[in-house]
């Protein structure tokens, strides 16, 4: 019960009953789960490209060729890819940077993969970047920081973009619904037009 209560969102009661359950089960079915427990920290990572998860070096969507290099979707987290792939309204690549810039919690710009980023945008021409962080005080400022450390090094020909404002303020991009997110990843706006004057 203690090591299910460690879990976010699995409280003492959650736990129990999910001890309870494993209890009465075949006795090979806990042994699956505590198997793929196991191969899951062993064998899945994180892709050394644009941080999403995989079980190779590179992810899936890195490494497919008709995924448009030109276009990135910067994302807050893997949850984030999810969401986005659901709505079958993009094309691009992604860069997860594992968090968001909140010093109330913390969080600094060197906790996140923001350098990683910068040398992505270096190495290999990006036509537009697309800030699709939640729609809170913490997302813009992390949006922020980043558009200004990207027009700090002079690339030539990146266009800013934001997904559109469908997804209402405050909320988190994992618990839109399909039809809002993909909405906003199609009619999404230049970064600086999003900056309040």
């Amino acid at each position: 019960m203690a090591e299910f209560s460690r879990l976010p969102g699995i409280g003492k009661r959650t736990a129990l009953r999910l001890v309870l359950h494993l209890l009465k089960t075949a006795p090979e079915e806990p042994e699956k789960l505590g198997n793929a427990l196991v191969r899951l920290r062993k064998e899945i990572r994180y892709c050394s490209i644009c941080h999403n998860i995989t079980e190779r070096e590179t992810c899936a969507i890195c490494s497919n060729p008709r995924r448009d290099d030109a276009v990135i979707c910067v994302v807050e987290d893997i949850r984030d890819v999810i969401a986005i792939e659901n709505t079958n309204q993009y094309n691009g690549k992604y860069h997860v940077l594992g968090g968001i810039i909140s010093p109330m919690d913390g969080i600094g710009p060197s906790d996140l993969a923001i350098d990683s980023l910068l040398v992505r945008l270096k190495e290999h021409p990006v036509r537009e970047l697309i800030m699709a962080l939640s729609a809170t005080m913490e997302g813009d400022t992390t949006a922020f920081f980043i558009f200004k450390k990207i027009a700090a090094l002079s690339l030539p020909d990146i266009r800013f973009s934001t997904i559109a404002r469908g997804v209402s303020v405050g909320d988190e991009l994992e618990y839109a619904d399909e039809v809002t997110l993909g909405r906003s990843i199609l009619h999404r706006v230049p970064y600086e037009n999003s900056i309040p004057k």
